[in-house]
């Protein structure tokens, strides 16, 4: 697996808004970060890190595999997943990828995507992974989404900022690079821009399943 793109899944959220964990939400008789999980298994990624904070007991209880993949790499669907857990998930998502991107030992490019985010369909997702420059972005219909695609050029620069300052978004660090080091794919599956906040948003994500 050396030197292949890694996935990394961020699930450390609060999910006040909607009122439960995001991937413990059922989606098929199953798990919704289990469902994602199984989603990145048909591509080409061979490689996870799950980045939890909040509740990440309740993540454990429910699935009691990923309490074990705190400790190593454990298999599942043909995925070698590990556990990173965001002490100060308080200070946000960018922080929680600010903690898995110091645990990833190989200067690997990294496929990030939040749990709220589906996974899109396994021929447009290897088409981002296919992708080479610095940062890869899917765009639906003129709107940026996820997952993505970052090249250790980039990423490596993350993890020195401040978790507390302003800038310490991932969006603003998008900005202040040369543009001609961020490629766009175009996609025609609109999942990469939904964002599942809500109960109603991810009812209404059931009714178009």
């Amino acid at each position: 697996m050396k030197n292949k793109p890694v996935f990394v899944l961020l699930a450390g959220g609060k999910s006040e808004r909607m009122g439960t964990d995001k991937g413990l939400l059922k989606f098929n008789n199953n798990y919704w970060i289990l469902e994602q999980l199984n989603r990145i298994s048909n591509s080409t990624i061979q490689k996870i890190y799950i980045g939890l904070g909040f509740h990440s007991q309740h993540y454990f209880e429910a699935i009691p595999w990923l309490k074990d993949a705190l400790v190593d790499f454990v298999s599942y669907q043909n995925l070698n997943i590990k556990v990173i857990i965001n002490n100060t998930p308080e200070l946000g998502s960018f922080s929680t990828l600010q903690t898995i991107l110091k645990e990833v030992t190989e200067k690997s490019t990294i496929i990030l995507n939040h749990i709220d985010i589906p996974i899109l369909n396994v021929t447009e997702l290897i088409k981002i992974i296919s992708t080479e420059n610095n940062v890869v972005i899917p765009i639906f219909e003129g709107k940026k989404g996820h997952p993505i695609k970052m090249k250790p050029a980039f990423w490596t620069n993350l993890i020195s900022i401040n978790a507390t300052e302003i800038d310490a978004r991932l969006d603003y660090q998008l900005k202040k690079i040369n543009p001609i080091k961020i490629s766009t794919v175009e996609v025609f599956d609109r999942t990469v821009i939904l964002n599942l906040n809500t109960k109603k948003d991810w009812n209404t994500f059931l009714e178009n399943q």
